[in-house]
């Protein structure tokens, strides 16, 4: 009698946990691993064609060393932020990323502004090839992030409703944090440049 009474209150408390929304929290919660997964593969996809995309423009304007630099040290900023699955969970730490790869994507935007510069580097074939895998990248980019944003609202509508709010307190749930609109819009903000300078002579081929 005491087992099938231990059984009963299990099947109850499962019951329980699925209708106050704690197996909806797990799926959730595993889904925006998935699409945090995908945002840093692809964002990783960026970083390893920078050595390549900047060995090859300074083949051609060398004397754009700091806007080189600039793609260098961006690349290298990316690098040392860790970007665990963990990270999702900490607002602050993610604040940090979102700005690192924001101006890894300015100082990259400033770099093909200036190849315009230089019709034998935008000839070059190896560049084209660089350039058209960069741009598919940043489109992979942006479905990435979409995909995650839309996985986290989901999330945290869960976690913000009754009764599931009392699940998610009760096991730790919290709201995360996730790609805002003001993000966007300094993400895809292209870089001002000053047209009124001189334009630099490309090097001779040698």
């Amino acid at each position: 009698m005491k087992r099938i009474v231990t059984l009963w209150l299990l099947v109850l408390a499962t019951l329980g946990l699925g209708g106050c929304g704690y197996n909806t929290l797990q799926s959730q919660d595993e889904g925006i691993k998935a699409a945090w997964g995908e945002v840093i593969n692809q964002y990783q996809r960026r970083a390893d064609l920078v050595p390549n995309l900047v060995s090859t423009v300074k083949g051609f304007a060398a004397q754009e060393k700091d806007v080189l630099l600039g793609v260098t040290n961006a690349r290298a900023k990316v690098g040392s932020i860790q970007a665990t699955p963990e990270l999702v969970n900490d607002p602050a730490a993610f604040s940090r990323f979102v700005a690192a790869q924001g101006e890894m994507t300015s100082a990259l935007s400033r770099l093909l502004v200036v190849t315009e510069n230089y019709p034998q580097l935008k000839s070059d074939a190896n560049f084209r090839d660089l350039q058209a895998q960069l741009e598919g990248t940043e489109n992979r980019i942006t479905v990435a992030r979409q995909r995650y944003i839309k996985s986290v609202q989901e999330y945290n509508i869960t976690v913000r409703s009754f009764p599931s709010n009392l699940t998610a307190m009760v096991f730790g749930h919290k709201v995360k944090p996730s790609f805002t609109v003001e993000n966007e819009q300094a993400i895809a903000k292209p870089p001002t440049v000053d047209f009124s300078k001189p334009e630099p002579v490309p090097a001779p081929a040698k």
